[in-house]
């Protein structure tokens, strides 16, 4: 078989579309292909009319797959045809997208690749520069989100995550049962969920059945600006919500240690992660010590026993029941005499009808910290960001659930 037919298989041209020429460069680790084109009737790009031959654009290259570890380059002057209704347009090529630098084969591998790894690793192993390799992932990004179907997402979580140091966070969307980012918007104010909600038609926006959020008053704002019914559709996670009730119980850690050391007494010296977790997650190398501050008299043990005991507020099946026992526990909350414990559940008691929505709903934000932490490490690997669009630019691609490969040219 000559080098020409091997190049064409290899390629997988077909007619009218030939390779005439194949030159090998050794020192440069690189095989150059040349190809060219019998008579044809070509089509427009643009509506699909047929059309003769017009001209042809000026030679240009693509990248394509190594072969036998040689960087592989084709070469063509693409036609153009002159539609009556569209002009003067360049044809479609069967191995690139319009204005691509790299085939569809190449770039299908090249998305693989930067799947598993940060851009400079794909670098490496692509043997393409750090601007290339970032142009695919943005293509890829641009082309997933053009193709994506518009549905209804009847569940949706929204949180914030950290794009850079100095309180810099992006808002994050999430399709709950589909597991993918939907939205992502710079900033946590209200017009960074609200650019989310006014983007959808109507039949999306009523067609949200509950959304998952923490207790952030610029979401519950603009919640409650676009979606009808709101008050019984937002969902505020429990994690939050035991979240701002830990930290609670560390300012009554936090008082009781300095009244302590004031004495001289060092009990809770060294305590302060033992009282945020919860009593199944603690290691088992801090239960003994542990066990033994909790039979103290201590007024952090209660502030984390009250912590503790709203945690079962979740386990009840009736919204009934469940109300009967947050009856109690507030009664017991603020009958502590611990201030910061006092304070915390007033809030709960504010946030209440959020918080009680899960009742109806059974939804939290569990998926979307998951892909919380997911974005943060695609950033780690990355070492952070040039600027926030290309932040949100990786977060749709690792997390979007988006079609990027390229579909041109697929049987």
């Amino acid at each position: 078989m000559q080098d020409t037919e091997l190049y064409r298989q290899l390629l997988g041209l077909s007619a009218p579309w030939k390779v005439v020429r194949v030159e090998l460069d050794v020192p440069k680790q690189r095989v150059d292909v040349w190809t060219d084109h019998e008579d044809a009737t070509w089509t427009c790009p643009e509506c699909g009319r047929e059309a003769g031959l017009y001209d042809h654009s000026e030679e240009r290259a693509w990248r394509h797959l190594d072969s036998c570890q040689f960087q592989t380059y084709l070469h063509a002057r693409p036609p153009r045809v002159k539609c009556p209704e569209h002009g003067v347009r360049q044809v479609q090529l069967p191995w690139a997208e319009g204005r691509a630098r790299f085939t569809l084969m190449f770039e299908r591998f090249a998305i693989d690749v930067l799947s598993q790894t940060d851009v400079s690793g794909a670098t490496r192993i692509l043997r393409i520069s750090w601007d290339e390799a970032w142009h695919i992932l943005e293509r890829a990004v641009r082309r997933g989100l053009a193709s994506k179907q518009q549905q209804v997402c009847r569940y949706i979580g929204v949180d914030e995550t950290a794009s850079a140091r100095g309180q810099r966070y992006v808002t994050v969307v999430c399709d709950l049962e589909a597991g993918t980012v939907e939205h992502v918007k710079e900033d946590r104010k209200v017009e960074g969920l609200a650019s989310y909600y006014s983007a959808l038609s109507d039949e999306q926006r009523v067609g949200i059945e509950a959304i998952a959020m923490d207790m952030w008053t610029p979401y519950l704002r603009a919640t409650r600006d676009w979606i009808a019914d709101a008050e019984h559709k937002m969902v505020y996670d429990r994690f939050h919500v035991m979240q701002h009730v830990g930290l609670a119980v560390d300012i009554v850690r936090k008082s009781e240690h300095k009244a302590l050391r004031a004495e001289g007494d060092d009990t809770l010296v060294g305590s302060k992660y033992f009282w945020l977790y919860s009593a199944e997650n603690l290691p088992e190398k801090y239960e003994d010590r542990f066990a033994a501050l909790r039979r103290l008299n201590l007024k952090t043990g209660r502030a984390w026993a009250l912590k503790e005991s709203l945690r079962e507020l979740w386990s009840y099946r009736s919204p009934f029941w469940a109300m009967r026992y947050w009856k109690r526990w507030h009664n017991w909350a603020t009958h502590s005499q611990l201030k910061p414990m006092i304070r915390a559940a007033a809030t709960v008691k504010r946030f209440l009808q959020p918080i009680f929505n899960f009742f109806r709903h059974r939804i939290t934000n569990a998926v979307a910290e998951g892909l919380n932490s997911k974005i943060q490490a695609v950033k780690r690997m990355a070492n952070g960001f040039r600027n926030t669009e290309h932040f949100k630019t990786a977060i749709y691609f690792h997390c979007g659930g988006l079609q990027l490969h390229p579909t041109h040219g697929e049987a």
